[in-house]
């Protein structure tokens, strides 16, 4: 079995395409790509929050106050218009002549004189992903509104120094007992989950491919079962070395992004990012690696397991494009809102791994979990590396 093993790791660090896939994807191209997409997302949320609103105003003389704080709004500008009904204002928002349209009913006066409540509208295209315009101008309506009630209030002889407590009667103070580690950790925790254990899967990928299907093309497997090995040993030699790759592509990957994170850290100033994730202690770092270590050895036997099958190289490919969208859907399922570790899902593969590395960087990690979670993957993989063996030994899977 060792002998196949280092037998094949050597041939695997000869290959060019390994290097590429394990050592330098990991190291340059990931964290190249998730570092242009943090700058383009964040340069699209900065441009959003900064861009200027053309908006037309109808009965602007109704609410002067009003009118003005949204004039001298560095992020709305006023437009002349003559188009005062609800159906010419939509017509100019999607022609593009304007981008919000507010409307002051025109008995807005006499309302506020018999204290009855106005309807204002305010018209614009809902479906931008970054809504900052109605974020602004519900801040500017609602510093309108406390203005209108003090007014009102003192009118009808209110105590000054009560003004506020009548406005706002209960006035809420956040006070959080979760530390900055474990708020960190609730954000990105899943995030963390959901790069690191696909990576074990792409890492060990090619490797498994080459040496199932690719050995099948080159007409090398014929040559290496007449060898004096057991089958047994021959598909171990060669699991143990799909898991090695998928395991290393992983860590290198994990430290690129370490290495990466704390340059750029440094220079955007995310001291509160660093001071948290270093109070993750390395006991924990090293339970993360170990609950990586069986759902690593699943996919390296489910992966070997489809390369044998495979006649060609493409054929193996094809047949893993499906594995890998059923091991994304339990990922995003351990992102949703309200997902927690319990009894349940820390019987879910896949899934229970994610929350249980979301909980060990959160620092809330149950350790009677860990080792039920630990135990049910270690199982499934003694299952699926049980079928790995079998289905080596099958003349009919070999050489179909």
């Amino acid at each position: 079995m060792w002998q196949v093993y280092f037998k094949e790791l050597t041939e695997l660090m000869r290959d060019k395409k390994t290097l590429i896939f394990v050592i330098l994807l990991p190291i340059f191209i990931f964290p190249v790509i998730f570092g242009v997409m943090g700058l383009v997302l964040s340069s699209t949320t900065n441009k959003a929050m900064q861009e200027e609103h053309r908006y037309v105003l109808v009965n602007a003389e109704l609410a002067p106050q009003f009118a003005d704080a949204l004039f001298y709004h560095k992020n709305f500008k006023q437009i002349a218009s003559d188009k005062s009904t609800e159906a010419e204002l939509v017509a100019a928002i999607r022609n593009d002549e304007i981008d919000v349209a507010i409307i002051i009913p025109a008995d807005f006066a006499d309302k506020r004189s018999s204290a009855e409540q106005a309807q204002w509208q305010i018209i614009y295209n809902q479906s931008s992903q970054f809504d900052f315009m109605y974020r602004y101008f519900s801040e500017l309506l609602t510093s309108f509104n406390e203005q209108l009630q003090r007014e009102t209030l003192t009118k009808l002889n209110v105590d000054q120094a009560k003004l506020a407590a009548i406005i706002k009667p209960v006035d809420v103070k956040k006070v959080d007992t979760a530390d900055k580690r474990e708020n960190i950790g609730e954000k990105f925790g899943a995030v963390i989950a959901y790069i690191l254990i696909p990576l074990c899967l792409l890492g060990a990928s090619y490797p498994a491919i080459d040496m199932g299907a690719g050995e099948k093309e080159r007409g090398t497997l014929e040559t290496l079962l007449i060898c004096p090995i057991s089958r047994v040993s021959i598909v171990l030699g060669k699991f143990l070395t799909v898991l090695t790759t998928g395991l290393v592509g992983a860590l290198i990957t994990v430290g690129s992004f370490g290495i990466w994170g704390a340059i750029i850290g440094s220079f955007a100033g995310m001291a509160v990012v660093q001071e948290a994730m270093s109070a993750i202690a390395i006991t924990e770092l090293v339970l993360i690696f170990s609950l990586l270590l069986p759902i690593s050895a699943v996919f390296a036997a489910l992966l070997l397991a489809i390369s044998i099958y495979a006649r060609t190289f493409k054929e193996a490919q094809n047949y893993i494009s499906p594995l890998t969208i059923m091991i994304f859907l339990p990922l995003v399922a351990a992102m949703m809102p309200g997902v927690e570790l319990n009894s349940k899902t820390a019987l879910v593969p896949i899934m229970n791994v994610a929350l249980a590395i979301k909980e060990l960087i959160k620092g809330t990690a149950d350790y009677m979990m860990l080792a039920l979670i630990f135990g049910s993957t270690l199982l499934l993989a003694a299952v699926a590396i049980g079928f790995c063996v079998h289905w080596f030994q099958q003349e009919k899977v070999l050489f179909r």
